[in-house]
């Protein structure tokens, strides 16, 4: 299990709630797309990063983490366990306090990475799934 409740919780509840979404792009047919929206509804700040940089859920999309020219608290990934990542290391370079890998999106050596560098991290699990749980 790559993220106790304990670090769920405090990811959905008690750090920031401005949360960059990679992947995020107006498809609606993408999973992206539905999470993004039940995350505001719970309150989040959703930022859609995404290569084609759309305004997703009226908040402007960036091409990359880097792009975003204000500090965010969670780095939700959406793209494959092979380029995860790579995102997971600029989550830390952006200053993040958290990175949550979507479900099946799983790297061992990233999660230790990222722990190492003092992040919060979940892996394979969603917030969407998460989040109503805690009541």
């Amino acid at each position: 299990m790559y993220g106790d409740a304990a670090t769920i919780r405090k990811i959905l509840t008690e750090l920031g709630d401005t949360w960059a979404v990679v992947g995020l792009s107006s498809n609606r047919n993408r999973a992206a797309y539905g999470v993004a929206e039940v995350l505001q509804r719970f309150g989040k700040r959703v930022v859609p990063v995404h290569p084609k940089a759309e305004t997703v859920h009226g908040e402007q999309g960036y091409a990359s983490l880097a792009d975003i020219p204000f500090d965010v608290d969670v780095v939700d990934v959406f793209v494959n366990s092979e380029l995860a990542g790579r995102v997971a290391d600029e989550a830390v370079a952006k200053g993040a306090e958290a990175v949550w890998f979507q479900l099946d999106v799983v790297d061992e050596a990233a999660w230790e990475r990222t722990r190492a560098a003092g992040l919060d991290m979940v892996m394979d699990r969603c917030p969407a799934i998460e989040i109503p749980r805690l009541g």
